[in-house]
């Protein structure tokens, strides 16, 4: 049982909703994947930035935690120009904070993943 709960976890994780859909719950994982999907999208249009690791500064280290909860839209903006923050725009800050939200709400997601898998939740 502890190990299903990990794996939903970590889908759920990578892929926001993906843990739901893997438990069995599908609208409950479509509407998350749609909603974080959603935020993370238009985090990126209004030219947010995805922090990566910077342990020099402590709120740059927190916002890499928060962008860390994007999963595979994090992973892919260290291997491609994604979430590189436009600076000139005037929605940078409103599409970085976006995407950190996104993350934040994607740890919560995944932790319901967790706790439906265990049996402590419907």
């Amino acid at each position: 049982m502890k190990g299903k709960a990990i794996f939903a976890a970590a889908l759920g994780w990578l892929i926001p909703g993906l843990g739901h859909i893997y438990l069995r719950k599908y609208w409950r994982g479509l509407i998350f994947l749609a909603a974080i999907g959603a935020m993370s999208l238009m985090g990126l249009t209004m030219g947010g930035k995805i922090y990566p690791l910077q342990a020099e500064n402590p709120l740059t280290l927190l916002a890499f935690f928060s962008d860390l909860g994007n999963g595979l839209l994090y992973l892919l903006s260290r291997l491609f120009p994604i979430g590189t923050g436009e600076l000139e725009r005037v929605s940078f800050e409103f599409g970085t904070a976006y995407l950190a939200g996104a993350g934040l709400l994607n740890y919560l997601v995944a932790l319901d993943a967790w706790d439906i898998a265990r049996g402590k939740k419907k």
